[in-house]
């Protein structure tokens, strides 16, 4: 699984011009949260996930070098599976190593429910739609992490 992890004051994905899922940090009383673009690729598994989240959870990139498990931060997590995408060779990219939706939908949702499961509040995107995704950068902090 690869994951673009950004640190942000807020955010929020819609889809047709309806929100499904948002944070406000500001709203729970600590000043940042945490936005997850989340792809899977083929060889992933659910312990996979497990272990990715657990790591979001507890990567020490918020305020004061604080976890989102210090600050009780919440969390928002979109599929993203053009973060598998292979540049290497045209203008036209290729998506071959994301894994097919059927796989990768519940990896996603395995990683979401292990990062309920450590304590997180969580909200999602909608899995396979076209979402418009807004998010204010803070820092920006901005990291990719591979498991």
């Amino acid at each position: 699984m690869r994951i673009l992890l950004q640190r942000v004051s807020s955010a929020q994905v819609s889809v047709d011009d309806e929100i499904v899922g948002r944070i406000d940090p500001a709203a729970a009383g600590v000043p940042h949260g945490l936005l997850a673009l989340v792809g899977a690729t083929h060889s992933d598994t659910e312990a996979t996930a497990k272990a990715l989240a657990d790591k979001v959870w507890r990567l020490r990139i918020l305020d004061g070098e604080r976890s989102a498990a210090d600050l009780a931060a919440p969390i928002l997590v979109v599929s993203q599976f053009t973060l598998y995408a292979d540049t290497a060779k045209g203008r036209r990219p290729s998506w071959n190593a994301a894994a097919p939706g059927a796989v990768a939908e519940p990896l996603v949702d395995a990683f979401a429910a292990a990062l309920r499961e450590l304590g997180a509040t969580v909200a999602t995107g909608q899995f396979g739609a076209h979402m418009q995704v807004e998010l204010v950068n803070d820092g920006p902090v901005t990291l990719l992490l591979e498991g």
